[in-house]
């Protein structure tokens, strides 16, 4: 019931968004283009985007198909009943809610079993602070952290669980289907078998590991058979390919093999747990060592360009106040509760549970020192401990005989263990100097996405466009228009002659499009991708189209006045323009 208020609540408070399918995020729209595709006949093990860059072969996306079914399922059902058109906006607005009903049932059952039985009623209200957490299932945010965060929360459920088979199944099986997703959790994934690992060191809790290990194995090939890519089958490192099943299975198989030994001694036990590491760390850095390094494989150029300027892999400490309070404050309160709580189990079976939640959730407070795209997790992981410590404070400000303690010191409990404070600490500060550019950038970055806007150029007749990286996947599914580049690291080709262009000189700019097969040129003002250009590049390409020095080789194409988008058709029969003389500057000598 509550999950189906919180998703009634979510779709009346995004009911224009979902009507406008103003999905605000390129991976959400690439999310759509590719279930698009399937239903449209394209090969299950096909992940190519053949409307990116379609001269050059398309662009391969990294993906599974996994996270397509659920919404191409929701199209099917309601297509016969409100046709193609809405089906596709109200599956991508119910999609995203599904993953929040299994991480509620996972959270619930964490804290049922560590903290109280009637204690889940109070985590489902901490959940419901969450802000980053609970922003990766809003309507229309349909790609796959929603349902990662749940298989998250699961493996969590399943460490805590005291069946020891079920728990080892759980675990082992939510780490597949993580993996099969995508690798943004394996540390967390590795951390869990290292948990396991260790609990079945100093207690043998051999069936856990068992079985365990055998799901985890099982899962990662069966996840590979049925998910994996074409794409996906070359020794790659980032995504389940050969490099991570047969690490996953190597894994689980040594799990299962000293299980199944299991040492009467603790001692030996530990040495064993600690060469099985060994092996499988050293086995992946002898036949792996093109995966020792960042997982993306991109050149240093791409690195520097592109890669390291995306906003959610900065630290917390380099955002605004305003953003990094409300998203640090509660795995402060989450670790100082697990901590508290794991101190009080010491000597119960629950101590596992509560070790492993404190190990997850100081790794999340970690990661977020070194990139704020862990905040979802280190939220979520923080509600345990939150609870953990609101039902040891809360029951004591009751028990006081003062009235002032019991009402305000129960309400002021409330407020900091839940997070909630965060929102009004916030009002105290105040906000960071903009200078006018970020509302610009902002106002852009929402006008270009538009529906209403992108509609617009489809009175142009169906070509590729030369556009903008962070453009590219919104073109190619609000228009029937191509596009060039995506912000996937796999095209990285695409991705360089798109900055080198519009970071290059005029005369750069032709060949780089032609290549492409690009008939149209279109740039969005001031999108907050073309900051970079600018800042870059002062005389670039794109700086002196902004500054109304448009070659003549560009033809204008007339959109309406309204439009933020500046259009044109690129004419290859037409020689480049003259290149103007630049007065050589004299260099005083000193002296």
């Amino acid at each position: 019931m509550g999950w189906a208020g919180v998703c009634i609540w979510f779709v009346w408070q995004r009911r224009i968004n979902i009507e406008w399918l103003a999905l605000g995020d390129t991976d959400d729209n690439m999310r759509l283009m590719q279930v698009r595709a399937l239903l449209a006949g394209q090969g299950w093990y096909d992940l190519t985007n053949y409307r990116l860059d379609p001269a050059l072969g398309g662009a391969n996306i990294h993906w599974s198909r996994l996270v397509d079914l659920p919404i191409a399922g929701l199209i099917l059902l309601l297509q016969p009943f409100i046709g193609t058109v809405a089906a596709e906006k109200w599956a991508c607005g119910i999609a995203p809610m599904l993953p929040l009903a299994i991480t509620f049932v996972a959270i619930a059952l964490t804290v049922r079993r560590l903290v109280a039985p009637a204690a889940w009623p109070l985590a489902l209200i901490t959940m419901l602070t969450c802000g980053s957490t609970l922003g990766m299932y809003l309507p229309l945010r349909i790609d796959h952290h929603g349902w990662q965060l749940a298989c998250l929360a699961l493996t969590v459920a399943g460490l805590a669980d005291p069946k020891a088979a079920r728990g080892g199944l759980v675990a082992g099986l939510a780490s597949a289907a993580s993996l099969t997703i995508g690798l943004e959790m394996l540390p967390f994934c590795a951390m869990a078998g290292a948990v396991i690992a260790l609990r079945w060191a100093w207690e043998a809790d051999a069936r856990r590991m068992q079985v365990y290990g055998l799901s985890l194995g099982g899962g990662s090939a069966i996840g590979f058979a049925l998910f994996a890519s074409n794409a996906n089958q070359a020794m790659r490192c980032d995504a389940l390919t050969p490099v991570w099943l047969s690490t996953m299975i190597a894994a689980g198989a040594l799990l299962f093999i000293l299980s199944w030994v299991n040492p009467e001694k603790r001692w030996v036990r530990f040495a064993w747990a600690a060469a099985a590491g060994a092996a499988i760390a050293g086995g992946f850095a002898a036949l792996f060592p093109q995966c020792l390094g960042r997982p993306e494989g991109v050149s240093p150029e791409l690195a520097r360009i592109w890669l390291n300027n995306v906003r959610e892999a900065r630290p917390i400490y380099l955002h605004p106040f305003s953003t990094a309070f409300p998203i640090g404050a509660l795995p402060v309160i989450g670790l100082i509760g697990a901590g508290v709580a794991a101190w009080r189990a010491r000597e119960t079976e629950r101590f596992a549970g509560w070790a492993a939640i404190l190990l997850f959730l100081l790794f999340a407070a970690a990661s977020l020192l070194w990139q704020i795209r862990v905040a979802p997790a280190a939220q979520m992981l923080s509600v345990p401990g939150a609870v953990a410590l609101a039902w040891i404070i809360v029951p004591w400000c009751l028990a006081q005989q003062s009235m002032l303690v019991r009402v305000f010191g129960t309400v002021a409990a409330f407020l900091v263990l839940s997070g909630v404070f965060t929102g009004y600490a916030n009002n105290w500060f105040p906000a960071p100097k903009t200078g006018g550019t970020p509302s610009r950038v902002n106002q852009a970055n929402a006008n270009c996405a538009s529906l209403a806007y992108t509609v617009m150029l489809n009175a142009v007749p169906a070509a590729t466009m030369f556009t903008h990286v962070d453009f590219g996947p919104r073109l190619i599914t609000m228009t029937h228009h191509n596009g060039i580049a995506g912000p996937y690291h796999r095209n990285e080709r695409a991705i360089l002659d798109v900055h080198h262009a519009f970071m290059g000189t005029p005369a750069q700019f032709r060949p780089i499009a032609k290549a492409h097969g690009a008939a149209y040129l279109l740039i969005c003002p001031n999108l907050a991708e073309t900051t970079l250009y600018r800042a870059r590049s002062p005389r670039g390409f794109y700086a002196q189209l902004d500054g109304g020095h448009v070659p003549r080789w560009l033809e204008p194409v007339t959109l309406p006045a309204r439009a933020p988008y500046k259009l044109w058709r690129i004419r290859y029969d037409l020689p480049d323009d003259p290149v103007p003389s630049v007065p050589r500057l004299r260099v005083r000598q000193p002296g």
